[in-house]
């Protein structure tokens, strides 16, 4: 007779104010006591992405998960400033772009919630623009990170981690419409960029978008937050100064953020681990469960 797997205490959805400005929802799963491990993000995505069975599995292994909305997504607050088609030209090819917020500002969001929760260090997990916040977080206050490991992001810097051209057309469609609409086109969307060898159906797809609309989407928050990917800064020469533990999973079928941004991170920053695996995308399916919990965790068991 196979057992269930044991219970894992789950908090409601509640509010940290971080700033001033900025108040983030977050939800943690798992004992206090344990360590504490805060996932982080991506572009738009908010902290229903990460799936509460993957959180309840992190937490069986000894963590105290923490998952969040970053500002701008979910149930956080939002920005301010209208983000122009010029703008994001002149950032995206690099030429010198205004943004509302940058990535240290995500990470200052981060640190935030952290001192809500009093925790003076946590392990770190990001994904995609999550990575990217997450190596932020470990480079501008690396005595609070107690280990780093950054799924399907990249460095910053720009000959690494680039797009398929082919997503191009899809991706500056401007969103328009209500619910119906916002999961359709997310269908379209993750089956461009979703894992090819592991693919969720069309209903999990459409379940996710469903309550990610209804949790609070906004079209110009996902602006602000790609100004903030578009003007960062190549955190390579940082990265190799870290002395913490570290690992970085990449998808080798990655249409949305290459894999050679993946190799770029581990290549920088000294004794990561470096897992890539084939047939995996742009998404974190629930196959490959086994495969971010077994990394997260012998990642935060090398902390000395």
């Amino acid at each position: 007779m196979v057992s269930s797997p044991s219970p894992v205490a789950v908090s409601e959805e509640l509010f940290a104010p971080v700033s001033r400005d900025v108040e983030l929802c977050y939800q943690t799963f798992g004992d206090p006591e344990d360590e504490p491990l805060l996932l982080v993000m991506g572009l738009g995505g908010p902290m229903n992405w990460w799936s509460p069975g993957l959180c309840e599995d992190l937490a069986r292994t000894g963590f105290f998960v923490v998952r969040y909305d970053n500002r701008d997504t979910g149930r956080s607050s939002r920005g301010t400033g209208r983000i122009g088609r010029t703008a994001l030209v002149r950032a995206f090819v690099g030429l010198p772009a205004s943004a509302p917020y940058a990535l240290t500002d995500l990470a200052d969001d981060a640190f935030g919630l952290l001192d809500h929760l009093g925790l003076q260090t946590a392990h770190v997990v990001g994904v995609s623009m999550g990575g990217m916040i997450v190596q932020t977080m470990a480079v501008t206050r690396p005595g609070r990170v107690r280990s780093l490991v950054s799924i399907m992001s990249t460095t910053g810097k720009r000959t690494v981690g680039w797009q398929n051209p082919a997503l191009l057309p899809m991706l500056a469609l401007p969103r328009k419409g209500g619910r119906e609409a916002f999961v359709a086109t997310s269908v379209t969307t993750w089956r461009a960029i979703g894992s090819p060898a592991y693919e969720r159906t069309r209903a999990a797809i459409e379940a996710q978008a469903e309550e990610t609309f209804d949790r609070g989407a906004s079209a110009s928050g996902v602006l602000r937050q790609t100004m903030a990917i578009l003007t960062q800064p190549d955190r390579s020469a940082a990265l190799r100064r870290l002395r913490l533990p570290a690992a970085v999973l990449h998808g080798e079928a990655d249409k949305m953020v290459h894999v050679s941004g993946g190799r770029a991170t581990a290549a920088a920053i000294p004794d990561a681990e470096l897992v890539v695996v084939e047939g995996m995308g742009h998404d974190l399916p629930e196959p490959l469960w086994p495969t971010i919990v077994g990394l997260v965790r012998r990642t935060a068991d090398r902390v000395s």
